[in-house]
């Protein structure tokens, strides 16, 4: 393993507010159940290769496009899906709306060659827990599926920075006369973890920076997504933007 899929030097992927944390250990000693999406065969193909490495990993099946996706998705119900932006007959970002309404259960990290800040946005919407690009190496495909099992959100160093870039242009275009549903009231130390996760740190960076547990920022992490009824570290960031209950400077 250490080889890289995309047009560039490997680089891993960032965890959003993501821990530093062992390896996974599957539940109940089931291994992470895997559906490769993506319409070149000879890249599927590849991922399968280096997958079929790691024994805690299973691909049980793949899929060409994303209309075949969601027919897969519904069928197999896998733990992840790593699936490409760009495909015939329905793209990655439609699949993924689609794909939360017949596997809910079933999260998603695109696989993409698309640094386009529109893709990136568009996919955290459709309810994406990832964005990797493939120029990562072959190690972090692995690493970043079993920390979105974990939970997290992992997404690629070079789009952080226009995730953010983004988050300040929704707030810029937001009109001041919009009408809005009033935002679920957050506690003070939860808008201070919410505030953290949002410049990037880990749970283990969090509780060390608020003097608490990681299981207390667990805890309050689990209460802000159960709050704002949201999937993911990354809705919630955008959604505390678009609502102004935090500001990034």
């Amino acid at each position: 393993m250490g080889d890289h899929f995309g047009l560039g030097p490997g680089r891993p992927g960032m965890p959003l507010g993501a821990e530093e944390e062992p390896a996974y250990e599957p539940r109940r000693g089931e291994p992470i159940r895997v559906l490769v999406v993506d319409d070149h065969a000879l890249f599927r193909r590849g991922l399968e290769i280096v997958l079929a490495e790691e024994p805690d990993i299973k691909v049980v099946g793949e899929a060409g496009d994303g209309a075949e996706a969601v027919l897969k998705a519904a069928d197999l119900l896998p733990d992840i899906i790593l699936m490409d932006v760009r495909m015939p007959r329905r793209s990655g970002i439609e699949a993924c709306t689609a794909i939360k309404d017949v596997a809910p259960s079933t999260k998603i990290i695109m696989l993409t060659i698309s640094d386009e800040e529109a893709d990136l946005y568009e996919a955290i919407k459709a309810g994406a827990t990832g964005y990797l690009l493939k120029e990562i190496s072959t190690d972090e495909v692995a690493t970043a599926i079993r920390a979105v099992a974990d939970g997290q959100s992992q997404i690629s160093p070079s789009m952080a920075s226009k995730l953010l870039t983004e988050f300040k242009s929704m707030i810029q275009r937001r009109s001041d006369d919009r009408d809005l549903v009033p935002a679920p009231r957050l506690t003070d130390r939860e808008l201070e973890v919410l505030k953290l996760v949002a410049t990037g740190m880990n749970n283990r960076e969090i509780a060390k920076e608020l003097f608490i547990s990681e299981n207390t920022v667990k805890n309050h992490v689990r209460n802000i997504l159960e709050k704002l009824q949201l999937h993911s570290r990354m809705e919630a960031v955008v959604y505390a933007m678009r609502e102004k209950i935090l500001e990034i400077g």
